[in-house]
């Protein structure tokens, strides 16, 4: 084992950390390591960290090592290789009193990797999940309401990517009628299905309204009266639902043209 005196020499010489890494000296790169990581100098650490983890395998300080590696890229904001560093911690030392912190950094890594709502949301769901398994794990943590803050506002990220997506469909009606509106009020429908405390279901139900009007006003005359009377039944919902809605006016304007059209058609026998 090399010596404190020869370590220091090592360390605070020119050209240091090349030296080390060439150095045959697990302990060397160990200790070398550890000083890195203290001054905050992570890509060194984790480059050094790497190169013994194998070599540390079965000895007491693996531990550390393993827990200060997923740290290092942490702290570099490579949080996939993190999440993906701190769930290797805890399924190897399940045991160790790091675990549980471990798996909450694991959960928090992939919420730092989830993108903006209007991108692929695939760390989302995967953290939201991380993160309640985590909750299930360890019900008691210190680290539970910010667990739960955290699923709360990947909630809300899925709920505005689900809501963008169905108002897109809505807005490709110039481009593809009635396909177009079919394919909104499916969207409309899902999004209240899997979001029903959202505060985005006032405005998908109005939308629901003038989508569904749409629609009747562009179908064939035998289809017409079948989906007037669906506006009517997304009208009486809307009302019921959201009686003070700055939409209200806009939703009777559109219930008084049904009515007409309604009563249009039973004139005419159709």
């Amino acid at each position: 084992m090399l010596s404190w005196l020869v370590f220091i020499v090592l360390f605070s010489s020119c050209n240091n950390f090349r030296k080390i890494q060439k150095s045959g000296s697990w302990e060397l790169k160990y200790r070398a390591a550890l000083e890195y990581y203290e001054q905050e100098e992570y890509f060194k650490a984790s480059t050094l960290f790497e190169e013994i983890i194998p070599i540390l395998r079965g000895r007491p300080e693996a531990e550390r090592v393993q827990f200060y590696f997923a740290y290092s890229h942490y702290y570099q904001k490579q949080y996939l290789l993190s999440s993906h560093y701190f769930q290797t911690f805890y399924t190897i030392y399940s045991r160790s009193e790091l675990a549980q912190e471990a798996m909450y950094m694991h959960a928090y890594s992939l919420f730092l990797d989830s993108p903006e709502f209007n991108l692929d949301q695939t760390s989302s769901y995967d953290a939201i999940n991380a993160m309640q398994t985590f909750l299930n794990t360890y019900p008691n943590s210190g680290y539970k309401n910010q667990a739960n803050q955290i699923i709360d506002q990947l909630q809300i990220k899925l709920e505005e990517k689900a809501y963008k997506n169905a108002i897109q469909y809505y807005r490709l009606e110039k481009y593809h009628g009635g396909e177009a509106l079919k394919a909104a009020l499916i969207s409309f429908d899902n999004f209240q299905k899997e979001y029903p405390d959202s505060e985005l279901n006032e405005d998908i139900s109005f939308f629901k309204i003038e989508c569904s009007y749409k629609l009747a006003k562009s179908s064939i005359r035998s289809r017409q009266r079948e989906r007037l009377k669906d506006t009517i039944s997304y009208y009486e919902y809307f009302i019921d639902n959201y009686p003070s809605s700055g939409n209200i006016r806009a939703a009777e304007s559109i219930y008084i043209d049904v009515m007409d059209d309604l009563e249009k058609l039973a004139r005419n026998n159709l």
